[in-house]
């Protein structure tokens, strides 16, 4: 297993940007954190501190909401028109897609994905999210009402305006971290909003960077703030900031909670995008070698670090060991190693503590009588490996089939009855997405409109759009991300009433 990488591999303007302290980006300028502290960011490859970070915390926040609430209430932004609005975030699509390489090689090193998987997915898909959102700015209508109040002499002429809703805190994660920065930012800029934006501690470089393309884009000072720091800090003081009028967030349902609590002080919206433990059923008629290899990418994808991972998997009797010796085998064939490396299939998770929390679930299965037909431990060598695994004989009442693991950890189990499977699918707190691998269309459909899912992706996996609504039911969150949906987050609705 490769875990090193030589400096002449690194881009040398990426070598560069981790070579010295990163600052906050306030008000249009690059400043040290109020405290004077800095924090570490590390390399998930092998555990070494990477590059220094200001670490932003209370102060720092208000510091920021006070620029975002100066940028929103006067200035060049709320007067500009929607079309140059449009056309800035454009221009910071093209300016994230000409510094591509660079953008891919921070996600890797802070992240420990691929490069090839950042260079073809994360960076791309970003690009392509500002672009959509930048056409909507001129598109953010309202309606005439025809209202049946008045009468012969008193007539109404009823309309609706649909405004920005103000200053935004966005909280993103670090499992994209460039890409979730961009699902937080292109609508709120769409729309009109201001912005403090929190990367997350373990992977805060590509938002630091794309805080220079901001600048460089030309949008005026204080419209987008990034403020790096701790989640129990600088993330609370986002998150319960009185002048913050909404707060995104993107990560665990725990800390999701957190927020509704903080965000109560003033009533500030909320939108959430959390957690999942998304079944994937894969039925007797379905074409082997496709739904094998969709299963597999649907829990392996991202070291299986992804909110909608398909990581409770349910096979049809007949099928069920063909199936799953099918996965363990493409997971055997899986090459853990440094994501510069081009061999390398699956890099590390991002950090100690994820290491530790997913073979903590490793070692909870095992214990309750689960077996791993592949992988079940922590991978060897530096760096915070986890080998792929796939677990059998699991029962529901299972830690490991309840609770998100957010590692590569896949649960399997058959079924023969379909109404029982779509009740133990549906048997969860959770609810962002699922997958349906079968080649009846109309059982695809039925059982789709049964799954209780955000998103159900029938015969694929992981197929993600800046058009298509992205979000859950029950606790996996509330409101959706990306698509003309996304834009209702950052808008109000105002009434308006004229008699004539």
């Amino acid at each position: 297993m490769s875990t090193t990488v030589s400096a002449p591999q690194i881009h040398s303007r990426v070598q560069e940007f981790i070579a010295k302290p990163r600052k906050m980006l306030i008000d249009g300028k690059w400043v040290e954190a109020a405290s004077g502290k800095t924090f570490p960011t590390y390399s998930p490859a092998t555990g070494e501190v990477m590059a220094q970070i200001a670490e932003g915390d209370h102060e720092d926040i208000d510091r920021a909401v006070k620029a975002a609430r100066k940028a929103f209430d006067s200035g060049a932004w709320p007067e500009m028109p929607p079309s140059q609005r449009g056309r800035l975030i454009w221009k910071l699509g093209d300016l994230i897609e000409q510094r591509l390489e660079e953008f891919a090689q921070l996600e890797s090193l802070d992240n420990g994905k691929p490069l090839a998987v950042a260079r073809v997915a994360d960076v791309p898909l970003a690009v392509d999210l500002f672009r959509y959102m930048a056409g909507w700015a001129t598109k953010i209508e309202g309606n005439t009402i025809p209202i049946s109040a008045g009468s012969k002499r008193a007539k109404y002429f009823a309309y609706t305006r649909r405004e920005p809703i103000g200053v935004v805190g966005q909280i993103i994660p670090w499992n994209f971290p460039l890409l979730m920065a961009a699902w937080k930012l292109g609508p709120a800029l769409a729309t009109g909003c201001t912005v403090v934006l929190k990367p997350a501690e373990q992977t805060p470089l590509s938002a630091l960077l794309l805080a220079e393309l901001i600048i460089e884009a030309g949008f005026p000072d204080g419209v987008v703030n990034v403020v790096p720091g701790y989640g129990e800090t600088a993330g609370a003081a986002l998150a319960a900031h009185p002048d913050v009028d909404k707060i995104a967030f993107t990560g665990s349902t725990e800390v999701g909670k957190l927020i509704l609590q903080a965000a109560a002080g003033n009533l500030k919206k909320v939108s959430l995008e959390l957690g999942g433990k998304s079944p994937n059923l894969v039925f007797a008629d379905a074409e082997m070698k496709s739904s094998i290899s969709g299963a597999a990418n649907a829990i392996f994808f991202n070291h299986g670090q992804c909110c909608c991972a398909g990581s409770r998997l349910y096979v049809e009797q007949d099928i069920f060991d063909d199936v799953v010796e099918g996965i363990a085998e493409h997971a055997k064939g899986i090459k853990l190693g440094h994501g510069f490396d081009p061999d390398t299939s699956m890099g590390p998770l991002v950090s100690q503590e994820q290491l530790n929390r997913v073979c903590s679930y490793l070692e909870a299965g095992l214990s309750e009588g689960a077996e791993a037909i592949v992988g079940g431990k922590r991978g060897e060598g530096q760096g915070y490996f986890v080998e792929p695994t796939v677990m059998v004989n699991t029962n529901p009442k299972m830690k490991v089939v309840r609770e998100e693991i957010f590692g590569p950890v896949v649960v399997a189990s058959p079924f023969s009855d379909i109404d029982k499977l779509v009740a133990e699918a549906n048997q969860n707190e959770y609810g962002l997405a699922a997958g349906v691998w079968t080649t009846d269309i109309s059982k695809a459909h039925r059982i789709a409109e049964k799954l209780r899912a955000g998103t159900v992706w029938i015969n694929c996996y992981n197929v993600f759009d800046a058009a298509l609504p992205f979000g859950g039911y029950k606790q996996s969150g509330w409101g959706r991300e990306m698509g003309h949906e996304a834009l209702e987050l950052y808008t109000e609705v105002k009434a308006v009433c004229v008699a004539i």
